[in-house]
């Protein structure tokens, strides 16, 4: 198979006798200001679109200042709703001419701090990103450094920061709401460790609102924050403590679609019927979801608008001047939808 040379600065300066210096100019449109006359720079354009010219991005980010290349850090790739964002913002990167970095700390705070480091030294021109880590000290040198940077799903309410997220406590108070609605008081309610992470805080204090204003008493016991490095495990001790005690709930409310499909299964192993013996809304909504028998009804976020607001936002970050930095942060709550389906029966 033949192999085509890729056309360099100097194969055009050579063809036509002058500088490389000069081409340079020409190409990157500074012609007119270093004095360059126009038949010389048409000159140079025409070979380069001859000769199918294409520019090294790498080092023309170096000269310029930026790489035109965002980087994305999720807490863990292989949860459906971090590969859905990570697919659309892909796409739209990819319309405003911008490649992506997709990088998965798998919810290891080091293993965030090395991405961070290794993201920067490759000089992304900013990041998106869904932290794993409970202090915010990485965001403090971030700001120091002056990298622009927008964090999606997870926030820090101690650390102002620019961000696109979802009403997590409202989706969640709806959501059982709608167990409460269909006659439910003893619910229980799955989150997922690590317990800091602003969108498990937020889900479990809509759960408990939504049981405080139907005055239904909130008992420790139906509360469990499931190990993520275990949720089978986990989740299936739960159950066996509640039936060995006589205290099964009618409900629960989980805070996140994997603990949702891992009691699907767990519910099958205890000859648990769904919604007949046990009802359950899911925060989250995933297409395995539709085609369970029952449905799941469950809570939707708006994954292609956090993606689209996170990367549009983020490049006016990228393209504010120093003077603008300072001005009124992006901060973005989208609103979720509760989709009814029939995992939640009437409990009389």
């Amino acid at each position: 198979m033949k192999q085509y040379k890729k056309v360099s600065l100097n194969d055009i300066a050579e063809k036509l006798g002058v500088s490389k210096t000069l081409v340079s100019m020409v190409l990157n449109g500074k012609g007119d200001e270093n004095g360059i006359s126009k038949s010389t720079q048409e000159k140079v354009i025409q070979l380069a679109h001859e000769l199918n010219y294409k520019p090294n991005q790498f080092a023309r980010g170096l000269r310029l200042g930026k790489s035109n290349t965002i980087g994305l850090i999720v807490s863990d790739i292989s949860n459906s709703f971090y590969a859905r964002i990570a697919r659309h913002v892909e796409d739209y990167c990819s319309q405003e001419q911008y490649n992506l970095i997709i990088c998965n700390s798998d919810e290891n705070p080091e293993k965030e701090i090395k991405i961070l480091k290794t993201l920067l030294e490759k000089q992304v021109d900013g990041l998106i990103i869904s932290s794993t880590i409970e202090d915010n000290e990485h965001l403090k040198m971030l700001n120091d450094e002056e990298i622009p940077f927008i964090l999606i799903d997870r926030i820090y309410t101690s650390f102002p920061s620019n961000y696109v997220i979802v009403n997590n406590f409202l989706g969640a108070k709806e959501a059982t709401q709608h167990l409460i609605e269909n006659g439910h008081k003893k619910i229980a309610c799955f989150t997922i460790s690590p317990a800091h992470i602003s969108t498990q805080v937020e889900r479990f204090l809509g759960f408990k609102a939504a049981l405080d204003e139907s005055y239904i008493t909130f008992n420790d016991f139906y509360y469990k924050v499931i190990s993520r490095e275990n949720i089978y495990q986990s989740i299936y001790n739960a159950i066996k403590e509640w039936q060995y005690n006589h205290i099964m709930p009618t409900a629960i409310f989980l805070a996140n679609n994997q603990l949702t499909l891992f009691l699907i299964e767990i519910c099958k192993e205890f000859k648990i019927n769904i919604p007949k013996d046990l009802s359950i809304v899911s925060f989250d909504d995933i297409e395995a979801f539709r085609f369970n028998n029952p449905p799941i009804t469950g809570v939707v976020q708006p994954i292609e608008s956090i993606a689209y607001s996170a990367v549009s936002e983020l490049i006016k970050i990228i393209k504010k001047t120093k003077s603008e930095k300072s001005f009124e942060l992006a901060q973005i709550k989208l609103e979720t939808n509760l989709v009814i389906r029939s995992s939640v029966a009437k409990y009389l």
